[in-house]
């Protein structure tokens, strides 16, 4: 018996041995550069098309096909596939009657006929999202509802009117709620931008902007000494004061 027990520890002595010399042959990593771990294993595709099947990938709270035909966002797009391609055709008016008729049937949702948008592009919760003439928008695309994607400045007429005045927006990009991305900037590969972030420079890939959250400052009634210059100078004892500020 205990010879059986010291051949299963031999066996896997030698195993462990193999296994840390297989290890050892692999190329040693440049610093700083770490494999990813394995991801978690793909979602099935559903049998609808991408503009549908993103829905269900993104929002849990989609059930059904039914479901998914009533948000906004779905028709904001099939909406604007059709104006772009009769802008691209080059039919005056047309498209821009089509946008709008989308912005009013989808609470808002404004998107420029010359807007390019790629695959699998998702709006949650659509309402007062604006997307200007000049964007570009790559693959799998998300943003949530009140995001503008807009120009800066006033834009004289002129020879420069045409040129690139609205944000580029490459694959696998998250905008959160409230969110404003302005000028001809590059929000890189896989980025996320939190909540009524303002964005005016261009983001590198993998990046995360995030505004400042929120800040206490009366707590139980009592103004916080660290936070008085955000209350102006309030003293806490007119309540009307601050709602003025405010």
């Amino acid at each position: 018996m205990s010879y059986g027990s010291q051949g299963i520890s031999e066996q896997t002595d030698e195993q462990s041995s193999n296994l840390e010399q297989d290890l050892s042959q692999l190329p040693q990593l440049p610093p700083g550069i770490f494999l990813p771990a394995p991801g978690k294993t793909p979602r099935r595709r559903t049998p609808w098309p991408d503009a549908i099947d993103v829905i269900f990938e993104k929002d849990p709270a989609c059930n059904n096909i039914f479901e998914a035909l009533l948000y906004p966002g779905l028709w904001a797009i099939l909406y604007h596939r059709t104006a772009h391609a009769l802008y691209k055709a080059h039919i005056p008016l047309l498209p821009r009657l089509i946008s709008q008729f989308a912005r009013f049937m989808t609470g808002g949702i404004e998107i420029h006929p010359a807007a390019q948008i790629g695959k699998r592009f998702f709006i949650d919760h659509g309402a007062g999202v604006m997307i200007g003439e000049t964007t570009v928008i790559g693959d799998n695309v998300m943003l949530y509802h009140q995001v503008t994607l807009g120009a800066t400045g006033w834009w004289r007429p002129g020879p420069g009117r045409k040129q690139k005045r609205h944000p580029t927006i490459e694959d696998d990009v998250t905008i959160g709620v409230g969110a404003a991305v302005l000028g001809p900037i590059t929000v890189g590969k896989g980025s996320r931008i939190g909540a009524m972030a303002l964005v005016l420079e261009p983001v590198s890939p993998n990046s995360v902007v995030a505004s400042k959250p929120a800040e206490l400052l009366v707590k139980s009634g009592e103004p916080l000494e660290k936070h008085l210059e955000l209350s102006q100078g309030w003293n806490g004892k007119d309540p009307w004061e601050l709602d003025y500020q405010i």
